[in-house]
């Protein structure tokens, strides 16, 4: 069993398929000859399932960028980054910031580390109240259990 560090690289990977082949999380996953790490396959099927109201909600964080101009790589952590904020609050929110900020420095442009942390902190500031600790604030959940995005 891996780390979640390791699971968030591995669901980078595999939702960054996802949005380049436009594929379903259901039909990658049940491709792949060896299943990823629980977290993982857990982030990129709630990214999948979520994706119109993630992509929402990064759409109105990221002032003056369009997802279809960021770069793939940012808008996928961006994604996962968010899907954690609302579904994951045992996870703390320096942890989802950090842990994005870092994989984005590794895999993507110079700029993409301060991007990604400016976008995520909004989110993070409305998902989790004004100081985005999960110890306060988990986000509004529906009927269903899932994140209620408006």
């Amino acid at each position: 069993m891996g780390t979640r560090r390791e699971a968030r690289e591995h669901a980078l990977t595999l939702c960054y398929e996802l949005d380049v082949r436009g594929r379903t999380a259901n039909e990658m996953l049940a491709d792949l000859p060896v299943p990823p790490d629980a977290y993982a396959a857990s982030i990129v099927a709630g990214v999948d399932a979520d994706r119109e109201a993630l992509d929402q909600r990064i759409g109105e964080a990221a002032e003056h960028w369009t997802l279809d101009r960021m770069a793939v790589i940012d808008r996928v952590l961006l994604r996962i980054g968010a899907f954690e904020l609302a579904h994951h609050p045992e996870v703390p929110t320096a942890v989802v910031i950090d842990e994005a900020v870092e994989l984005a420095k590794r895999y993507s442009t110079e700029e993409s580390g301060r991007f990604v942390n400016g976008v995520l902190s909004r989110l993070a500031g409305e998902l989790r109240g004004a100081a985005g600790d999960t110890a306060d604030a988990a986000p509004d959940l529906g009927g269903d259990g899932t994140a209620v995005v408006s």
